[in-house]
């Protein structure tokens, strides 16, 4: 048995959107960031790190993105979720070790600059270096989709799913998202997938709006 653990709009829509994609049979458990829910005893115990997603495989859990798509992909073979080449399927996790650990955290210091500066003076620059910061990655992404459907090539892989999440939180930053043309045909890709469009609309999606 599989159960997600995930909060709507977060980083975790990509796990979401893996396991749909994969046909997976498991259980949502949403893990509602704003109210505070990964801090209670209840999922500290699920994932001590207080962080979302988690994946419970038959009482075994594993987080992080990264681990959870190159899992998903490696239980689901039939579902071709990752290259078949040894490098391409490298390729594939190293791009999203790349959307976790550099990514990911620009947008946090745009969102969250109280938990990279604690003088109140400091937070608006660590604020707007983080928009700046995180536009330049968006600008790479799109740059990495020049000539091709998906992120891997013209197939798509779990590592698009996680490639959407910023697409996403770009349109919540205000950025000019139509001005990246690759990334947006992606997106717009992205949302004629039955799997994508039904994670997007039970999350309530910024995409779908």
């Amino acid at each position: 048995m599989l159960t997600l653990y995930f909060c709507p709009g977060a980083c975790s829509t990509a796990s979401h959107i893996g396991l749909e994609e994969a046909g997976a049979q498991y259980v949502e458990k949403p893990i509602m960031l704003p109210k505070g829910e990964q801090k209670t005893d209840a999922y500290l115990k699920i994932n001590p790190r207080g962080k979302v997603p988690a994946l419970d495989v038959d009482g075994k859990i594993l987080t992080e993105n990264t681990a959870i798509l190159a899992y998903i992909a490696k239980a689901f073979p039939d579902k071709k979720l990752m290259p078949a080449d040894p490098f391409e399927a490298a390729r594939g996790i190293s791009t999203m070790a790349w959307f976790s650990n550099i990514v990911h955290p620009s947008y946090t210091h745009y969102m969250r600059p109280e938990r990279f500066a604690a003088d109140a003076v400091a937070q608006p620059s660590v604020k707007e270096t983080g928009k700046k910061t995180f536009w330049t990655h968006l600008q790479e992404i799109d740059g990495l989709l020049a000539g091709q459907d998906f992120i891997m090539g013209k197939d798509f892989s779990v590592v698009d799913g996680y490639a959407l999440v910023f697409y996403g939180w770009g349109l919540r930053a205000e950025l000019p998202m139509k001005e990246l043309a690759n990334y947006t045909a992606f997106k717009d890709r992205m949302l004629q997938r039955p799997a994508v469009k039904k994670v997007l609309v039970s999350e309530d999606s910024v995409l779908i709006k």
